[in-house]
């Protein structure tokens, strides 16, 4: 390792140095052999609840745990010893990229930790798999697909319901025109959590390295409440159940209609509740619609008794409601057709990390590739903003441009706290 990676990665870490932005030089020499290792080898950044989960569906690939939380890091660590006898821990996610003999890596991070690694990684000459959501804003989820295809990077999204037979079926069912025309949509989005009011700030534990947790956020005092499981509820870190679920039920609607691609072209937020008093900021409740400008509108619901959390495609011949281990077709027809040979065949994975480690041998795209990823989180993303304006959007998804708005549109992107930045 360089002296200037040395020097640059202790000034990265303490964000009170008066140090140039990420989006300076270079700080990775990019792989250029794959295969050298006679198995795909992984680095895990972020081993929360969620990261150990992906690390124990990549046990046999884990060489190195990356996380700010020493406590999550040593758990994670341990999770690899226990299996295979050593495993390398760091506090900085650089490391990891140094690292020639790692190929790809897995980010479990916050979502607001998700696009400065991810992009790192692509221009490091390393894979990666990204959990869900993809990105925290629509600018960062766009700038997370153009590392990917400048680097020639393979990055898969973790919605892994694609790799689901439940949700592939209905998809299939629905793409071939076997419920009929669809008209709508229904995405169900859990309910809200219940944090109870907010404390008192504290001193961040001396396990957790904070201000690297911080990151590109805002420079906020330490509250349990925000941190680790809880970021998901605070707009410095993540969008609440939108993202969340969204990333989930939203990805598996856009798959079956067929918007891998496109987006909406309206979105508009009613009945919108926030608790503020709640140690939370985003929404309890809300009820989301999008016009996809065919004909066909989504209508997302949280808190809403006509909506289920899952995803419900509702056509003039018929509907299929789907969630996890759920089936149900609206007749008993619909349940036991069997695709012609002529039918449109959707993508099949069973497993979505094998998916991935299949297509680092490949080169081909994952089933949930990073534009895939990009474009259900900007339909959160535009959900969570109609939400926090409570107006009606209009959205270019060519342009991916908010055309009717201009506060809105400035949401689209979040300013990055120096050090932690993005060219």
């Amino acid at each position: 390792m360089s002296a200037r990676n040395r020097v640059s990665r202790r000034q990265f870490i303490k964000a009170s140095s008066a140090v140039a932005g990420l989006a300076a030089a270079p700080l990775f020499i990019p792989s250029t052999v794959f295969g050298a290792n006679e198995r795909i080898q992984t680095g895990h950044i972020g081993v929360g609840g969620m990261g150990r989960g992906n690390l124990g569906k990549f046990m046999n690939n884990a060489v190195a745990v990356c996380d700010v939380d020493s406590k999550h890091a040593e758990k994670a660590a341990k999770m690899v010893r226990d299996k295979k006898g050593k495993c390398d821990v760091y506090g900085d996610y650089r490391e990891v990229l140094d690292r020639k003999d790692i190929d790809a890596v897995v980010i479990c991070t916050p979502d607001h930790w998700h696009a400065i690694p991810t992009i790192h990684a692509c221009e490091a000459g390393k894979d990666v798999y990204c959990e869900k959501p993809l990105s925290l804003t629509i600018n960062e989820g766009r700038k997370m697909v153009e590392a990917a295809r400048a680097n020639k990077s393979v990055v898969q999204t973790g919605s892994m319901q694609r790799s689901s037979k439940e949700f592939l079926r209905a998809c299939e069912l629905v793409r071939n025109g076997y419920i009929g025309k669809v008209h709508t949509v229904h995405v169900g989005l859990a309910n809200a959590n219940d944090p109870g009011v907010l404390p008192p700030n504290s001193k961040a534990p001396e396990n957790l390295n904070y201000d690297f947790w911080l990151g590109p956020a805002k420079e906020r005092p330490y509250n349990e409440k925000r941190v680790h499981y809880n970021f998901r509820f605070w707009w410095d870190y993540s969008g609440g159940q939108m993202t969340n679920w969204g990333a989930h039920h939203i990805d598996i609607a856009h798959w079956g209609l067929g918007k891998d691609d496109s987006g909406p072209l309206s979105v508009h937020a009613e009945m919108v509740e926030f608790h503020p008093e709640m140690a939370h900021e985003v929404p309890e409740a809300c009820r989301i619609t999008y016009d996809y400008g065919d004909g066909v509108k989504m209508i997302v619901g949280q808190g809403q008794k006509d909506i289920k959390m899952g995803t419900r495609f509702i056509g003039d011949k018929g509907e299929i409601y789907v969630n996890r281990g759920v089936f149900q077709p609206s007749s008993e027809e619909i349940g036991a057709i069997k695709l012609k040979d002529s039918d449109t065949k959707l993508y099949h994975s069973s497993n979505h990390q094998k998916d991935f480690l299949n297509c680092i041998v490949s080169r081909e795209k994952p089933i949930c590739d990073v534009e895939i990823g990009h474009r259900t989180a900007t339909a959160c993303h535009l959900g969570n903003i109609s939400c926090r304006l409570q107006r009606k959007l209009e959205w270019d998804p060519v342009s991916e441009k908010i055309t009717n708005d201009a506060e809105a549109a400035e949401m689209t992107t979040r300013a990055h706290r120096a050090p932690y930045v993005l060219g």
